[in-house]
């Protein structure tokens, strides 16, 4: 009996500790000053993430036979882990995230609210919150049913659900500008999120996207594997001759280094030799090929230039962006117009507005934010106009882009006159079109995200 008092201590120490190791403080907005930047940033997201996952849940109504499915979430999240102390604060006070998992957006449906902290999935419960995204994706792409437990004790059951192949996804809150195009993602720029969007816009961007990869997939992909096999050296080069040409491209340059190394082979009977050769034959390939292709980049650049006080509509997505994407980006944007009539026949499908493309494209141009996909050039407007006037949509459409109210053609849906001589005389300008510098972007961006079930980067 007398050890007992004095292991007491000992055994309330003991249990102190405990108590302390378990309680985990995470961030909280204590007020301080935080990167206005960042903030705004932020709050852009959110934004754009509550836009487009009910778009997104609303797409798989299509159950499309035609296109390549993948698994989706009907919430997104997004997580503080890992991020600077004051940049912590900035996350808690835009979008009420901290360090755990945190539901930013949810479809009405799921269960979740923005804010919530998931804390369990499937039984799975880490602090590092990376590895609970990674298990979260792993479940996703299952498809099965899985529970979850959030931090204020809800047990949900989560049901992924298949859409069309091309996550919709948006740029990290470090580099709002960034944007690519992969047959499985495309990352969109936070500025396609200033102006308040409509449903149907944002289901829009989310069927624009997956038509992307549906009309585009095989042609990134050619390109894509046909540069893995010749050279990195080709990233450049097989662009060179024509946008529309990349697997010759590259298919030429290899075949070409291939004679030079088997005859390098041939004549030195050695293996060093030929490998050699096939590396200078590469790489001289390469060096002319990129001539070529910087050249052309400097043509459709110094359009833009020349054109200072011109309409931006007729400048492509390619001199609007410059180099400020990868080459696989720039293959995608040949299926530009492709993507369009994808979205636009499968909008009517699902009982929403087609001209919603048309009603994004103004509301950006109006605010001279043309640097994304969103905003059409000449060229793909006069045939969004063509799919306008098959649909006998024209002269709404016509409407729509010089600023009137489309409420009188709300019962108008009947023989309409083309728009052809219309759209040709409209002014549409923008206030500036300066091109403004890209922002940074971390290499292979989109292959870093595609095992996440975020709406955005946040590392």
């Amino acid at each position: 009996m007398s050890s007992f008092p004095r292991f007491l201590p000992c055994l309330l120490i003991l249990t102190t500790l405990l108590s302390a190791c378990s309680t985990v403080k995470y961030t909280v907005d204590d007020g301080r000053k935080v990167n206005e930047g960042l903030l705004a940033s932020l709050r852009m997201l959110g934004h754009g993430e509550r836009a487009l996952r009910p778009a997104i849940a609303r797409s798989a109504a299509l159950k499309d036979p035609e296109c390549s499915r993948q698994w989706e979430l009907p919430f997104s999240v997004a997580t503080s882990y890992d991020w600077p102390e004051d940049d912590r604060v900035a996350w808690v006070r835009a979008l009420q995230v901290d360090e755990r998992l945190t539901v930013v957006a949810a479809t009405a449906d799921s269960g979740l609210t923005p804010g919530d902290k998931i804390v369990d999935i499937d039984g799975y419960a880490k602090r590092n919150s990376t590895k609970m995204l990674e298990e979260l994706a792993e479940l996703r792409d299952d498809g099965d049913p899985f529970p979850i437990k959030t931090a204020a004790g809800k047990t949900i059951v989560i049901k992924p659900f298949q859409v069309c192949r091309g996550y919709t996804r948006l740029a990290p809150p470090l580099t709002p500008g960034y944007q690519d195009f992969h047959w499985l993602m495309s990352i969109h720029p936070l500025e396609v999120f200033v102006p308040q969007v409509s449903a149907d816009e944002a289901l829009w961007m989310v069927l624009w996207t997956q038509g992307l990869s549906e009309e585009g997939g095989a042609r990134m992909k050619t390109f894509h594997y046909s540069k893995e096999i010749v050279s990195t050296l080709f990233e450049v080069a097989s662009l060179a001759v024509g946008l529309n040409a990349a697997a010759e491209a590259a298919k030429v340059a290899a075949s070409q280094a291939a004679q030079a190394a088997a005859a390098a082979a041939a004549k030195q009977a050695g293996e060093a030799a030929a490998k050699q050769a096939l590396q200078e034959a590469a790489r001289s390939l390469a060096e002319q090929a990129s001539r070529d292709y910087l050249q052309k980049v400097g043509e459709e650049l110094g359009k833009t230039v020349a054109r200072q006080a011109g309409n931006v509509l007729r400048d492509s997505f390619m001199a609007r962006v410059g180099l400020s994407v990868s080459s696989l980006s720039w293959v995608a944007t040949t299926v530009f117009d492709n993507a369009d009539r994808w979205a636009y026949d499968r909008m009517m499908r699902l009982g929403g507005d087609p001209l919603a493309g048309a009603s994004l494209h103004q509301k950006l141009l109006d605010r001279g934010l043309v640097r994304n996909a969103f905003v059409f050039d000449e060229e793909r407007l006069r045939d969004y106009a063509e799919l306008a006037r098959q649909s006998q949509r024209a002269e709404m459409l016509t409407a729509l882009l010089r600023g009137a109210s489309l409420e009188v053609f709300a019962l108008q849906l009947g023989e309409m006159p083309s728009v052809g001589d219309e759209l040709a005389a409209l002014e549409l300008r923008a206030e500036s079109d300066e091109v403004v510098p890209a922002a940074p972007g971390a290499g292979g961006l989109i292959d870093a995200m595609l095992r996440m079930p975020l709406e955005s980067g946040s590392d």
